[in-house]
This record gives C-alpha cells, structure tokens and sequence, in this order.
C-alpha cells in the first residue's frame, strides 16, 4: 500500500458513486497522507488521532471480514487469496445494510 494506490482507491470510489458525498476515515498510515488538493471533488479524508484503533469504524469491517470469509482457511498461493478478499469486498460492496450495521457509529452518522 502506497499513496499511489491509495489515490486510485478513492478515484475508483468517486467513480462508482460519483452522486454521494463520500467521507473517508483514515488512520495515520503513510498511504493515507494525501494532497487535498488531488482528491477527487466528491471525497474528503478525516484522520483519526494517534493511536485509536477503537475510533476506526474500518476496524470492524475487518474483524468481521476474517470471521466470514478467512477463519480456519489455509491458501496454497497469493492468488487465492486475493480472490478471497475480492469476493469479501464485492459481498460488503453489494450489502450496504451490513456495513451500516457493523460501523454506523454514533458519530459517523449525526455528521
């Protein structure tokens, strides 16, 4: 993960809802440490402070993600497993009531 990866998430992310206002919660990773200027018209970054893993609603996204679609698997190559992750990312892409439910904090929806 790089900057430039990170860039082309989000431009891939304004595409597909190019009608939404898209607000991205963001650790301090040095991926995550974009020019505002660059972001797409339709994204704004918020960066959680130091050290708060508890704050960061993508935390849960991946404690459940291991549980549904990673617990007690063994991959015989890196291939299947980005397979694996592609077909967890299209399962939480295509039930967006879900991802409400696992990190529609408080705080993230009274925005």
């Amino acid at each position: 993960m790089n900057q430039d990866w990170m860039m082309l998430m989000l431009q891939e992310m304004a595409k597909r809802y190019k009608d939404n206002f898209l607000l991205v919660v963001c650790d301090g990773a040095a991926a995550h440490k974009l020019d505002k200027e660059l972001l797409p018209n339709n994204i704004k970054l918020a960066y959680l402070p130091p050290y708060s893993p508890q704050l960061n609603p993508q935390e849960n996204i991946w404690d459940d993600m291991r549980e549904k679609f990673f617990y007690n698997l063994a991959f015989d190559s890196m291939n299947a497993i980005e397979n694996q992750l592609i077909t967890a990312c299209n399962y939480y892409e295509n039930n967006p009531a879900i991802v409400k439910s696992i990190c529609a904090w408080n705080w993230i929806v009274s925005c």
